[in-house]
């Protein structure tokens, strides 16, 4: 899953020449990876515009952005004030669906899935929980035999927006986690083994018996690796799903901006490691030798994506983008400028 998703650079025009706006870059979350590859597996043949997505993590992408060395960025998080304040000229956001972000594990002989809360997985996360048979563990899974393995726990290693996303719900449901580690894309650990990517620590885990790492959800389905349902802010255990992942925005305020955070949602129904995936782009296209057409290509593929692009992230285990969400995406696209021009 690391790999590019490369569909060709450029298309050839009858002259020989490359036609500017045949191609775009992206760079940035593993989070939406998959889903991003169908889409622009399906850009390609409905526009005949290539995009070329490097699957490299959020911090990687926000930082590819900034640097203006791709068309647009993928974050699972969106980027700070202090960021955006440092980048060259206006940064926009744009979501483009909702993801879940689950705990899989490695535990031979248990077939059902196991139950979680925060302040267990905190404990995990924190080093405090060693092994499953841990009295914590078993509180919430009630007649399940747990083998007595040790906990391996894995991690990114990578500036990660998955990581950002599970570190944002730790911190509002542990107290101790907001204190010693906090919130980031790149984080101090207390613990762990870390792996590059969504599709590394899914790699972790499904090589070690006793693992436990933190996928979005399609990572888990991909790999066959078990994940458990986790108690929200209601009290109710959820399992992942596009349904419960989609409640987690219901009751949110989203700003004008969209850049909102959807963890521990007050929705009874809600999965509680919940978030909405980001596209990152320059509102005025007109910088270094891009042309007109680039940006407006640009434009083209982000209303697809959250237009007609938005049929394809249900099957591959991603929510849509709730119709009000949609229409901020779509303000926010359509307010795109060419050197201080309306595109």
């Amino acid at each position: 899953m690391k790999k590019s998703f490369l569909l060709g650079l450029t298309l050839i025009t009858a002259t020989g020449t490359a036609s500017a706006q045949s191609s775009l870059t992206g760079a940035g979350a593993s989070f939406p990876y998959p889903l991003y590859s169908k889409m622009f597996a399906e850009y390609k043949n409905a526009q005949n515009v290539s995009v070329n997505y490097q699957s490299v993590g959020s911090g990687a992408g926000q930082k590819q952005i900034t640097e203006r060395t791709v068309d647009f960025a993928g974050s699972d998080n969106p980027m700070s004030d202090d960021a955006l304040k440092a980048a060259p000229a206006r940064l926009l956001h744009v979501p483009t669906a909702i993801g879940a972000v689950v705990p899989a594990y490695n535990l031979p002989g248990v077939t059902a899935p196991l139950k979680f809360d925060g302040a267990v997985l905190a404990n995990i996360y924190l080093g405090k929980i060693r092994t499953w048979n841990d009295a914590a563990i078993a509180k919430l899974n009630p007649g399940v035999t747990i083998p007595p393995l040790p906990i391996t726990v894995a991690r990114r290693s990578d500036g990660s927006g998955t990581t950002y996303v599970f570190s944002d719900y730790l911190s509002k449901v542990s107290s101790e986690w907001k204190t010693k580690v906090g919130v980031g894309n790149s984080l101090s650990w207390p613990v762990g083994t870390g792996a590059k990517g969504n599709d590394g620590v899914a790699g972790v885990v499904k090589s070690t018996p006793g693992a436990i790492g933190y996928v979005e959800l399609v990572y888990a389905k991909q790999n066959k690796l078990p994940f458990g349902s986790v108690k929200n802010r209601a009290g109710k255990f959820v399992l992942a799903d596009n349904g419960p992942a989609a409640l987690a925005a219901n009751g949110v305020v989203i700003p004008a901006d969209t850049r909102a955070s959807l963890t521990n949602s007050a929705n009874a129904e809600a999965y509680p490691i919940a978030s909405f995936t980001y596209v990152i782009f320059y509102q005025d296209q007109k910088y270094g030798a891009r042309t007109e057409a680039q940006g407006e290509a640009l434009q083209k593929l982000l209303t697809w994506m959250v237009t007609t692009g938005q049929g394809y992230n249900e099957a591959l285990d991603y929510a849509r983008l709730p119709a009000a969400v949609a229409n901020k995406a779509k303000a926010i696209i359509n307010s795109m400028t060419y050197g201080g021009k309306k595109l």
